[in-house]
C-alpha cells in the first residue's frame, strides 16, 4: 500500500467516519464505505482526495481529507497479499450480524474496514471467532463452475 486518506473534521482532528476510507496501491484506489446497518460500497479510482469538500458551509464543522491514522499508517510500504470479505456471525445474534467487513492481508498484519452500523470502522489483527470468511471458488479448468464457499476464519 503507497498510502491512504480519510475525512477529519480540522476543528478537532476527529475522524468522520461517515465518509469512505481510500486505500491506494501504487495509483489505484479503492474506496471502501458502509452505511445505514447493511449497506457497502466498494469503489475504484472515483475520489479525488486532493480536492477540498464541500457542501459544509454553515454547519460549523469544516471535513478535510487527512493522510494520517495510527491504525493505518503501518501498512503504508506494505506489499498486499490478500482481500478477503468477512461477514460478521457471533455466537449470539446482535445488531451487527450480518454485515460485511472488508479486509486487507499483508505481510506481517490485517486491516478492515469494518461495518460500525451506520459508518464505517477500522480493526487491525486477527479477525475475531465471530467472523466467517466470504470467498467464492471458481475452477474454470472442468465442467464444475465453482460455486460458493464459507469458513471461519484463520489467522
Amino acid at each position: 500500500m503507497t498510502g491512504f486518506a480519510l475525512v477529519r473534521f480540522a476543528e478537532d482532528g476527529d475522524w468522520y467516519a461517515d465518509c469512505p476510507v481510500v486505500l491506494d496501491f501504487d495509483g489505484i484506489q479503492v474506496e471502501v464505505c458502509h452505511w445505514k446497518f447493511d449497506e457497502l460500497s466498494i469503489g475504484w479510482d472515483t475520489i479525488d482526495t486532493a480536492a477540498p469538500l464541500t457542501g459544509w458551509e454553515g454547519v460549523g464543522l469544516t471535513p478535510r481529507w487527512s493522510h494520517g491514522d495510527e491504525r493505518i499508517e503501518p501498512f503504508v510500504g506494505r506489499e498486499l497479499d490478500e482481500v478477503t470479505l468477512l461477514e460478521w456471525r457471533p455466537r449470539e445474534r446482535d445488531l451487527a450480524a450480518g454485515t460485511v467487513a472488508v479486509e486487507f492481508v499483508f505481510a506481517g498484519g490485517r486491516l478492515r474496514i469494518v461495518n460500525g452500523l451506520d459508518e464505517n470502522g477500522i480493526e487491525v489483527g486477527v479477525p475475531g471467532p465471530g467472523y466467517i470468511r466470504c470467498r467464492t471458488t471458481q475452477d474454470f479448468s472442468s465442467s464444475d463452475r465453482g460455486g460458493a464457499g464459507t469458513g471461519p476464519v484463520s489467522s
